[in-house]
């Protein structure tokens, strides 16, 4: 695997853009958005929508190139579509960074397939991902989300209790339960275009054998959105709870194969997994953003106070507060090599479970940190809501929660550095 740390030009000139919305119509609104939580960013949404839509139809092209060429046997065009790297990831992550850098919670509103998206890509056959991700890419602005986490099965995924009933004599699936936490849920469902991907179990006894990933669209009766949730940070999210209740779903909106067989392994979780790997560098990439905005702040004041980081001088000779820049700038740095890492990975096809947990893990711990340290050097100034230090102190904290909590990453990483399973560390 080879890292090139130059920026290609085509990125430079597509974050160039992105930095100019998130520049006009995030930063500005930012404390207003965090004030009044379920308001929804539609400055944002509407800037955002053609960008995202054109990124979507190119990808849906690529794909409806493989399906051609799957049938008229052309390998040679198979071959290439499948296996040449590409700046896709990458050039999501420069995107992540810089919109979170103008408010992390008004980036989660983006209208995009989102997670939903990640695991109709991950699980989902090449039929699936044209007939569910086109209308990403075409009309009006559309959202995506998951849900997975319930009341009573947050890491523990092998708890889940929705269930997934196949009802032969309509063709149905027939969904029950409830989702907590899911975000762009309640976008998702309002919108007419919106879909979620809800994990299901179809066989409670198999535990994580018996996981499904459910596409349950927009309109569905029996999916209602029970709460919006009132947040610490990320306030501008769209963060809702969702109650299916008799949901039925047409017998094709399970994703990968219509056939259960839950006496083969893990196939369903490891299509979970197989979403988290593509979503964690991305989650890495928006604590990038927020601590950038944080460090960029504490410099800001610095240099209006006078007080100069003097990088060449030995570690001995420098004042606490400039050895606690110095550490906040390092942490961002190794933060950013980690995640840089595991999303070049990613565009070059190669498996990176390992290094998707790591950059997770890194990125979360590493940016609350930044954050707080950004709060207390700043002193008064850090913890006055007249300035937005406070607000991505609360924003960051989430990045060490959602998408595997710190301390699962942490488990993940360590079981695959010493080789050991599931249930021998635990």
């Amino acid at each position: 695997m080879t890292i090139n740390f130059e920026i290609p030009e085509n990125i430079q000139q597509a974050a160039q853009m992105v930095r100019y919305i998130a520049e006009t119509t995030m930063r500005p609104y930012s404390r207003e958005l965090d004030e009044n939580e379920h308001a929804r960013p539609t400055a944002f949404t509407e800037a955002m929508w053609p960008i995202l839509s054109g990124q979507q139809q190119a990808s849906l092209t690529k794909i409806e190139k493989q399906l051609e060429a799957q049938k008229n046997g052309d390998v040679a065009v198979k071959s290439d579509t499948k296996t040449r790297p590409s700046n896709h990831y990458l050039s999501m992550m420069y995107m992540v960074e810089i919109l979170s850098w103008g408010d992390a919670g008004i980036y989660l509103c983006l209208p995009n397939s989102a997670l939903g998206g990640f695991a109709v890509e991950a699980v989902g056959t090449p039929e699936q991902k044209l007939r569910l991700l086109r209308r990403f890419a075409e009309g009006e602005p559309s959202w995506g989300a998951m849900a997975m986490t319930e009341p009573n099965a947050g890491s523990d995924t092998s708890a889940i209790q929705t269930t997934a009933v196949f009802d032969e004599a309509t063709n149905e699936w027939v969904l029950n339960g409830e989702k907590i936490f899911c975000t762009s849920g309640g976008l998702a469902l309002d919108e007419s275009d919106g879909l979620v991907i809800v994990w299901a179990t179809v066989d409670r006894d198999a535990g994580r054998a018996g996981m499904k990933p459910f596409v349950v669209e927009a309109g569905t009766p029996g999916a209602t959105v029970v709460k919006a949730e009132k947040k610490h940070g990320i306030r501008a999210s769209d963060t809702v709870s969702i109650a299916f209740n008799d949901a039925r779903i047409p017998a094709d909106n399970v994703l990968g194969s219509p056939e259960v067989h839950t006496d083969k392994g893990t196939k369903g979780f490891k299509g979970a997994m197989a979403t988290f790997d593509a979503s964690r560098p991305l989650v890495a990439s928006g604590a990038l953003g927020i601590g950038r905005a944080a460090v960029e702040f504490v410099k800001e004041k610095f240099d209006e106070a006078g007080i100069e980081i003097p990088y060449g001088a030995p570690y001995h000779k420098l004042t606490a507060v400039q050895r606690d820049f110095m550490e906040m700038e390092a942490q961002l740095k190794a933060a950013y090599l980690l995640t840089l890492r595991s999303i070049v990975m990613l565009d070059e096809g190669t498996s990176n479970p390992l290094e998707a947990s790591m950059a997770k893990v890194k990125a979360g711990k590493a940016i609350t940190w930044v954050t707080q340290k950004a709060v207390e050097l700043l002193g008064m100034m850090g913890y006055s809501r007249e300035h937005l230090a406070e607000k991505w102190m609360r924003d960051a904290k989430i990045n060490d929660i959602y998408e595997g909590t710190g301390q699962i990453n942490t488990l993940i990483v360590a079981r695959r550095l010493l080789g050991y399973t599931r249930n021998e560390l635990a």
